[in-house]
């Protein structure tokens, strides 16, 4: 059975990183760039993506989908399958999956423009997701 205020504490601490994300979007480039900004956006960030898929790895293992909560990106593929989210943020998932081995592993090849760029033009799909399994969980009681 999936816990459910398991996943409500997870969708809530995302809830939390997406607005600090969001103030660090309202800051001018350069000031972004060259300060500890960049550092305080890629923690959030990270952090997102490892709750997205500790949200998806909980879901799929306790509603029959084990053999697909075991990678990333068969965590993004099952929770389109299993209808928790549509299509198009399951294609961004399998994107941000790779992103989030990027940056656990090839973490001293993430520049600051390009955490610059993320926060300016992807941060509606941590607002995706979150929505999307939210609904999910209320239409589930």
């Amino acid at each position: 059975m999936i816990d459910k205020l398991l996943v409500k504490q997870r969708l809530a601490f995302m809830e939390s990183y997406y607005q600090e994300l969001i103030q660090l979007k309202e800051l001018p480039r350069e000031i972004f760039l060259h300060s500890r900004n960049s550092a305080a956006a890629e923690s959030f960030l990270r952090r997102s993506l490892e709750a997205i898929f500790d949200i998806g790895r909980h879901i799929l293992a306790k509603s029959g989908g084990i053999e697909m909560a075991t990678e990333y990106k068969s965590i993004a593929k099952g929770l389109m399958e299993k209808n928790i989210v549509d299509k198009p943020l399951s294609e961004k998932l399998l994107k941000m999956a790779g992103y989030r081995n990027r940056m656990v592993h090839l973490y001293h090849q993430i520049s600051n423009e390009e955490l610059y760029e993320i926060v300016q033009d992807n941060l509606g799909d941590l607002k995706d997701y979150i929505q999307q399994v939210s609904n999910f969980i209320n239409k589930n009681n």
